[in-house]
């Protein structure tokens, strides 16, 4: 998709995209918060950062009806941004090292790049695109159904030989997964057994200031854990949006955070529908979370 040099760059920077990711030096700039305004936008984080073997379906716009099946993975074997399988279809990696500032148009690429290549073709990385389509540009706007796996099996279209490199690798992959499972059906929330401890990571659609507010007024009100066995331990800064994270108590099945996940997140609506200034407490507690956070990029 050409766009208008004069116009608002789409990336969200303010500025006209001539002067932004239609300049001669847009593969060095980096966008922030890639997936702004879509509605995957917390999951294609979570999955991106921190989440080891899942997958989700993917709905292409404009699709001819024998276009390939698309699916979107966490991680492909060693960390290829694509590939395409003997039937043609395709499997899009997001853990990938990136090579312009936009992950968005970094993922279109490699795409377009899968849905022209011959089956059982690998991209091991993209190239540095500063034009062309992004994400939202290719792939349909509608929630992920994401799939959390046990292993890396789904990597491969066929059973390996026993004692193979193909299933040595396999079984070394494997061992690094950490336990994962999704929690309450939210959107970006993820338990995941760390070893020693248990946490719950998840990734907030809302702006940042408005929701260190909130998280400011719970945490004065001591309404910041999820209960018995948990405690809110900070929060880090992934694509433009704010990830609280939880130690859990790693004895308990994932699924009994589901309850206190939903009460939590329904304290937080409240808390996010208030507009009154911050106390003094609350001042004070949001300069404590303020403190426990960290940004990645």
């Amino acid at each position: 998709m050409l766009e208008n040099p004069r116009r608002p760059c789409p990336c969200g920077s303010g500025r006209r995209y001539k002067a932004c990711h239609g300049s001669a030096d847009a593969a060095e700039m980096i966008v922030a918060r890639p997936f702004a305004g879509l509605e995957a936008e917390t999951e294609l984080i979570a999955l991106r950062e921190f989440v080891p073997s899942a997958t989700a379906p993917l709905t292409l716009r404009d699709a001819a009806p024998d276009a390939p099946t698309v699916t979107l993975a966490t991680v492909l074997p060693g960390a290829a941004a694509a590939l395409t399988r003997a039937d043609g279809s395709v499997l899009l990696g997001l853990q990938v090292q990136t090579h312009s500032g936009d992950l968005s148009r970094d993922l279109a690429a490699a795409l377009e790049w899968a849905l022209a290549a011959e089956p059982s073709s690998v991209l091991t990385a993209v190239g540095r695109p500063s034009t062309g389509n992004r994400w939202g540009d290719v792939v349909v706007d509608e929630p992920l159904d994401v799939t959390v796996h046990d292993d890396f099996g789904w990597w491969l279209e066929e059973a390996p030989e026993e004692g193979s490199e193909v299933a040595l690798s396999l079984e070394r992959a494997n061992t690094a997964i950490m336990p994962t499972a999704r929690v309450a059906g939210r959107p970006g929330a993820y338990w995941v057994d760390a070893g020693e401890k248990a946490h719950l990571r998840w990734v907030r659609a809302e702006d940042e200031q408005p929701l260190m507010s909130a998280l400011a007024r719970l945490a004065a009100a001591d309404r910041l854990d999820l209960g018995e066995g948990s405690r809110y331990v900070g929060s880090f800064r992934a694509h433009g949006r704010l990830v609280p994270v939880w130690d859990l108590d790693r004895e308990a099945h994932p699924s009994e955070w589901d309850g206190p996940a939903v009460a939590f997140d329904e304290r937080l609506q409240e808390a996010l529908a208030v507009d009154e200034p911050l106390t003094a407490d609350q001042r004070r507690a949001r300069d404590g979370i303020l403190g426990r956070q960290f940004t990645l990029r």
